[in-house]
This record gives C-alpha cells, structure tokens and sequence, in this order.
C-alpha cells in the first residue's frame, strides 16, 4: 500500500477564532460548508465541539460510496485541527493562519491517505488527489460564503 496527499488553501475575510470555530462545531456549523454532492451524512457519536469528537461521515466520490469514522484532535487548539480515520488511514488537517492585518486569514484542508495494493492503488493515488483538490476547494468556498453571510453573534 502507497499514500497520497492532497492540500487546498484559501485567504478568508474573517478573523482566525471565527473560522476555527464553525470549523469545529460539527453540530452545527461544519455541516454547513460541506459540499452537499460528496458528503451525504455527517453523524455525531461523542461530543460535537473540537478535541474528543467522534463522527461519522458518509461520502459519495465518481459513484462510490464509502463510510469514515473519525475522530477529532487538536494539536494546536485554535490554529489546527485533526481527522483521523486510523482504519481507513485517513487524516484530515485543518489549519487556520492569521494574516498580517488580522482579519484576513489562510486557511488549509490537507488530508493523507493510504491506497489500496496493486493497481486499484495505483489508481487511487492518481485520481484522489485530483478529485479530492476540487472537493476542498468547494468546501472553503462554503467556509468563505458562510462566514461572510452569517449574521454576527449578540
């Protein structure tokens, strides 16, 4: 078995502590900026906010379905968030950087991933990362749309 990785970046207008905390919320807010044509549940099992979460996500990618069940660490809490999926051998990496001003910030989807042997593998490791590239793109296009639309808290 191989790995692959993928990674998208984007600049949002917003200050780092909002993105990271519809990142984080999985009840709520993550649901909301994902890409609705992929991701076909979102299911918390513990927790909801940040570190200890555990869910599972359903995907749907070029007709295949497949089930991950992941858990969620905070290596640095505030600026980066872990996925992880050991059996799977996925992980998922969110990283959120302040820019120079302080209300702009670049955020990051990164995710490792092993692929299957032989050629089903080799495949995998050609495909994914294309598909996967277009898949955050849209999922920061959703970060950035909610984050700018959404009404400010009292």
């Amino acid at each position: 078995m191989g790995q692959y990785h993928v990674e998208v970046s984007r600049v949002i207008a917003a200050r780092p502590q909002e993105i990271y905390a519809v990142l984080a919320d999985y009840r709520t807010t993550h649901p909301n900026i994902l890409p609705s044509q992929y991701f076909k549940e979102l299911t918390v099992e513990e927790g909801g906010v940040g570190a200890g979460t555990v869910f599972r996500l359903r995907m749907s990618v070029m007709g295949a379905s497949r089930e991950y069940r992941m858990t969620v660490s905070e290596p640095e809490p505030g600026r980066v968030m872990v996925e992880t999926d050991a059996e799977a051998g996925v992980v998922t990496t969110f990283t959120v950087d302040p820019l120079a001003d302080g209300a702009q910030s670049r955020v990051s989807i990164s995710l490792t991933g092993q692929t299957s042997p032989g050629l089903v593998g080799m495949l995998e490791k050609r495909l994914n990362p294309l598909v996967l590239r277009r898949v955050f793109a849209q999922e920061l296009e959703l970060l950035d749309n909610y984050v700018r639309t959404r009404q400010p808290s009292p």
